[in-house]
């Protein structure tokens, strides 16, 4: 696995570098529709229902168009987020109804303009928060969730940007007030949002970074954290062996026992952030019993305790904000702050591999067994690789499978779990 991660790693590499160099596309004709006879479908990856990776497939969908408000981008590239995991396996509150496509980030070019829609044109080079639908060759969603890319950032590098580091942002400065000289332990260090919080952190003086990862992402991310300690070790100690008091911050995605142990961390008026619980992803599908042991880890928060203590508990979930708690004028200005700090080239997002559509349920399990260094991206266009092809087979409209390969061995082989 390490091999092959390091081979992706490469190619990804070379692929940003490739991409990069050419001149924005002008018009708003795509590169996706001529390879389909019926130019009203497009391709796109079609959840059948929640469960293990035989639920994923490429398949067919009709054409969307934009309604009032609304952009219709043509797709370049798609964020994979842990998030996506969860909905995968039906780990959410409310999950909606299957199939699906699922995907809440893309990067592409505005293709149509709905009614009423200003600011932008066709040709525009964007990136852009969808409400599911984001893992297809076109999408549209309203106008108020679009931003204008950069003119030197890859289309890789903005199908990188807005979850990672808007969450970052949110948490770290409009949650936690972070400031000069205060300290923030982050968990998952290595990945996305990780990565994200470690570039914001060094954009202020005098901020230690405590970050936890796993062992083998070490020599990677060892220059952008001040202390990097193993993820199954005892990091409590270990901050406070650096730090006798602890931190200001502790942003944790992992939740379980976690929770207590980032509680017990913070200084007097330190804020400990949840924003996610990735502890009780521990299979293929959806796990009850790792659900249930999850939340009995969780420490029971006593707000007299916290009274006493002067300590700050907080929960925060990007998505939430936007899509249902009607937020979209603050991102907005979020993202404005974000683009200056990539013009200063004081951040830049990190993208781990690119993987094809067809490539989706390997790219689904790299995150799962926490191999990425940064963030995964489907390449719309991309052509995916002889043997990851042959795991992919198409659908109908409807979701329901051609092919089941859960029983390969092969499969399993090649794509271990973490049990």
């Amino acid at each position: 696995m390490a091999k092959e991660g390091t081979e992706k790693a490469e190619e990804t590499e070379q692929m940003i570098e490739k991409e990069a160099s050419k001149e924005p596309a002008e018009g708003g004709g795509g590169d996706g529709s001529h390879r389909l006879g019926d130019a009203q479908e497009m391709r796109a990856v079609v959840l059948a229902g929640f469960g293990g990776l035989n639920k994923l497939r490429l398949g067919r969908k009709a054409m969307p168009e934009p309604q009032d408000g609304e952009l219709k981008i043509r797709v370049k590239a798609c964020g994979l987020n842990f998030i996506d995991l969860m909905v995968r396996q039906g780990n959410i509150d409310n999950p909606p109804k299957t199939p699906l496509v699922p995907g809440f980030e893309c990067s592409g070019i505005v293709e149509t303009l709905g009614d009423g829609v200003k600011g932008y044109e066709i040709g525009d080079r964007v990136m852009a928060f969808v409400n599911y639908n984001a893992w297809a060759e076109v999408v549209c969603t309203p106008v108020e969730f679009v931003y204008k890319i950069p003119e030197d950032m890859s289309f890789y590098e903005a199908a990188a940007f807005p979850m990672n580091f808007v969450t970052a942002y949110m948490m770290l400065f409009e949650v936690a007030n972070l400031r000069e000289g205060m300290s923030v332990l982050v968990h998952s260090a290595g990945g996305g949002v990780g990565q994200a919080v470690a570039q914001l952190c060094s954009t202020i003086p005098n901020v230690t970074v405590f970050g936890t990862a796993s062992t083998f992402k070490h020599e990677a991310i060892k220059d952008s954290v001040t202390h990097l300690f193993d993820r199954n070790a005892d990091y409590v100690q270990e901050v406070k062996r650096i730090s006798a008091e602890g931190v200001d911050i502790v942003l944790d995605c992992l939740c379980g026992d976690n929770t207590g142990k980032g509680l017990s961390l913070l200084k007097p008026l330190g804020t400990y952030i949840l924003y996610g619980s990735s502890n009780m992803v521990t299979g293929e599908t959806k796990s009850f019993f790792s659900f249930a042991r999850s939340w009995w880890q969780v420490e029971k928060v006593n707000p007299i305790k916290l009274y006493e203590e002067n300590k700050v508990i907080a929960g925060f979930s990007l998505l939430n904000l936007l899509f249902k708690q009607g937020r979209a004028g603050l991102i907005r200005g979020v993202v404005d702050k974000l683009i200056g700090l990539y013009n200063q080239k004081n951040i830049k997002p990190v993208v781990d591999s690119l993987w094809a559509l067809e490539e989706v349920k390997e790219a689904m399990q790299r995150i799962h067994d926490r191999g990425n260094i940064g963030k995964l991206i489907l390449d719309v266009e991309k052509t995916p690789t002889p043997l990851m092809a042959n795991d992919s087979t198409e659908t109908s409209e409807a979701g329901e499978e051609e092919e089941d390969h859960e029983g390969d061995s092969e499969n399993k082989e090649r794509m271990p779990f973490i049990q």
